[in-house]
């Protein structure tokens, strides 16, 4: 692995942070996007981007992106995070339903749906978990059966993340009930105002709706709206899936980019002196794993990067990387409000004049569920244990 950047690369970031210094909203300024308004001001943010050809720089021009390599990738996200730039609204659909349609979907499916994925005009939430399956995707109740021209689908999702406003949602269904667990399952790419869906926006721990539980009765979709094949589901799901845990997710620029902001808070809490300083030593080697986890997930993303770039494929070791993002995120976050005391655990005035999280208190609940989300970190282990390792199953 070469750590050095060429300069084609560095006149890239160079571009990148240009841009980004020169449009990015203050950080703070937008409401919540967990919000109705704070959505939409999200997704304004996102065509901005898109109107510049920034919102998607790793995809080909003609759907308008840059046809960055995944090195330029990871360097825009570098100087994204770097300004703290507005989370992406988009994320489900550019970072998880993207890839998947460019390795399993059809010409027509390509063009129907990524621009204006990659515009923000129509927002994508995810349609897996059920109340009876959890983290278990092979065993999802929720019921696809043929219909003249197409399907139609019955059951419930829930933890949808983005369901509450978004205008799409891709979801597996089981088509066939007489198949073993992992088969019968198939993807499908449904619209959330389709007669038959209903959505219930789930209130987080802040109060807010990032996540809705959808319920499908009766719901017709047509067979172009089939993602990857009928049966194919649970082939299809594991493309999304690797790109959920692996590269596309969770850039490592989030990481490297809280823990330098943790060291400086640590280093101002010694400089206060007394009980202060006292209280951030005791802190002290936790502080410096906080760091150097952070570091080694950003080199092991580049070595995995490079591999990709190569041709090599993102298998089980991606379990291994969503438990190492998913727990450091985790230990940064919890790490700052123990520095911050007592006060980092309030809520602040918000821009639309009601109380919202800090940035840090913000950043840990949603880190609590990082080790659920992307499947569990106790499945990911246990992938880990079977795939990677060899052992028997438990």
């Amino acid at each position: 692995m070469d750590l050095d950047f060429t300069p084609e690369e560095q006149a890239f970031r160079e571009e990148a942070r240009r841009w980004l210094e020169a449009h990015v909203p203050a950080p703070g300024s937008l409401a919540s996007l967990d919000t109705p308004e704070g959505f939409e001001e999200h997704r304004r943010w996102e065509r901005t981007m898109y109107d510049d050809r920034w919102s998607v720089v790793n995809w080909p021009a003609a759907l308008g992106g840059r046809d960055a390599s995944i090195v330029e990738w990871l360097v825009f996200a570098e100087e994204y995070y770097r300004v703290q730039a507005p989370k992406r609204v988009s994320q489900n659909g550019i970072f998880l339903l993207a890839p998947t349609l460019f390795e399993h979907g059809t010409n027509e499916q390509k063009a129907r749906y990524l621009p204006p994925m990659a515009s923000a005009d129509e927002i994508w939430c995810q349609g897996w978990s059920e109340p009876d399956a959890g983290s278990d995707l092979a065993g999802i109740r929720s019921r696809a059966r043929r219909d003249a021209g197409g399907w139609v689908l019955d059951g419930q999702k829930t933890w949808c993340s983005r369901g509450a406003f978004a205008e799409w949602c891709f979801a597996i269904f089981r088509s066939d009930p007489e198949a073993e667990r992992h088969r019968g399952l198939t993807y499908f790419l449904v619209p959330m105002d389709a007669p038959g869906v209903t959505v219930r926006p789930i209130p987080q721990l802040d109060g807010e709706t990032g996540f809705a539980e959808v319920f499908f009765e009766g719901v017709r979709v047509p067979d172009d709206q089939v993602l990857g094949g009928v049966g194919e589901g649970w082939r299809v799901a594991m493309s999304t899936a690797g790109s959920e845990r692996g590269l596309n997710l969770r850039s490592p620029a989030r990481y490297t980019e809280a823990a330098g902001r943790l060291l400086d808070r640590y280093v101002g809490r010694l400089a206060e002196g007394g009980e202060a300083a006292e209280a951030a030593t005791a802190l002290a080697d936790r502080v410096a794993r906080a760091y150097v986890d952070a570091e080694a997930y950003r080199l092991h993303t580049y070595w995995t990067a490079s591999a990709v770039a190569e041709g090599q494929a993102v298998g089980a070791e991606a379990s291994c990387n969503k438990i190492f993002w998913s727990e450091t995120d985790l230990a940064i976050h919890g790490l700052a409000l123990a520095l911050g005391g007592t006060g980092s655990e309030l809520l602040e005035p918000g821009p639309d004049g009601g109380s919202r999280p800090g940035e840090w208190l913000d950043g840990y609940l949603f880190a609590l569920a990082g080790p659920i989300y992307a499947g569990t970190n106790e499945i990911q282990r246990n992938v880990v244990a079977e795939r990677l390792l060899g052992l028997p199953r438990g």
